[in-house]
């Protein structure tokens, strides 16, 4: 590929930028199942945050914490790719070290979301159950 086939690649503007930006969370929402996993619960997540309609502090855990894993998500979708292409889909120790380590950091952030979501959930839910008791 000559330098200006590459050119033709490169974000050229604002508006670009967002259509390659957007066009990689749409590939990451069709091809990865994880993904649409991540986009149940952070709806779910959502709709509990109306339901019980929890505090402004509490939302701005909750979107950070649901925006973490779907961001490390598409990180480690990203960094897979690019070993799977590097390596050719052959095995090499490097390569499986480096999409596991990716694969650690969404599962991390993960269990951050799980702690967040109980600390701010459960007080909510208890609160419920015990109206609902009496």
């Amino acid at each position: 590929m000559g330098l200006k086939e590459n050119k033709k690649y490169k974000n050229r503007n604002f508006i670009s930028s967002f259509e390659f930006a957007k066009s990689g969370l749409i590939t990451a929402f069709k091809e990865e199942r994880n993904m649409k996993k991540h986009a149940i619960s952070a709806l779910l997540v959502f709709i509990g945050g109306l339901v019980f309609q929890i505090t402004r502090v509490e939302w701005l855990f909750v979107l950070f914490s649901v925006f973490l894993v779907i961001i490390l998500e598409v990180v480690n979708t990203a960094i897979e790719n690019t070993v799977d292409l590097i390596t050719n889909y052959h095995f090499h120790t490097l390569a499986k070290s480096a999409k596991d380590m990716a694969a650690g950091a969404v599962l991390l952030a993960s269990i951050l979301a799980a702690i967040i979501g109980m600390i701010i959930f459960v007080p909510h839910i208890w609160h419920w159950l015990v109206q609902l008791i009496n």
